[in-house]
């Protein structure tokens, strides 16, 4: 008897390593908004990461988080850095690689702790009427512990898509009050 249950929890283990490795290693979350902002106003709003504290969905989980700037204030090359003692804010830094005024901001994502991770973010920032649509993109590769990990969390999308939506909307808060 214990020698069957031994055997079905390998298989089991087994089976469940297996569909990890199956499973594709990169992501992609996407995210969009219509906010009634000029183009201008809203990328003002992401390029700059001292803006950031207003609208982003994470801003907030730790307040005692501590944050420094590095590089020029914003644009390419500014930088922020974060670290909390908080699992769920842990440690990471992000950097701005590209940014086209009214346009997009690129952004380099690297989380330190408590999983390493390195993702590259994208808004896109395109007029419509009485405003812009903004686009939130992030895309990255997991290794298996991060493809195991997140196929118990349901996905990557499921992970941080509801954060994205909720910062997209505080973003239009923040925005159309300029």
């Amino acid at each position: 008897m214990l020698k069957t249950i031994g055997l079905i929890a390998i298989a089991v283990l087994v089976a469940f390593l297996g569909i990890v490795a199956l499973l594709p290693s990169d992501y992609k979350v996407t995210r969009s908004i219509e906010i009634a902002a000029p183009p201008a106003a809203v990328h003002a709003q992401i390029n700059d990461f001292h803006n950031w504290d207003a609208w982003s969905p994470w801003a907030k989980l730790d307040p005692n988080m501590k944050t420094t700037y590095t590089g020029p204030t914003s644009g390419e090359g500014a930088s922020y850095h974060w670290t909390s003692p908080m699992d769920n804010v842990g440690e990471g830094r992000m950097t701005i690689l590209k940014s086209v005024p009214g346009e997009r901001v690129d952004i380099k994502l690297e989380f330190i702790k408590p999983f390493a991770g390195l993702s590259l973010t994208e808004f896109t920032i395109q007029p419509a009427a009485g405003g812009a649509t903004v686009t939130w993109t992030m895309t990255g590769e997991n290794d298996f512990v991060s493809k195991a990990f997140m196929l118990a969390m349901g996905g990557m999308d499921k992970a941080v898509g509801s954060d994205f939506e909720k910062g997209l909307a505080q973003l239009k808060t923040v925005a159309q009050k300029q």
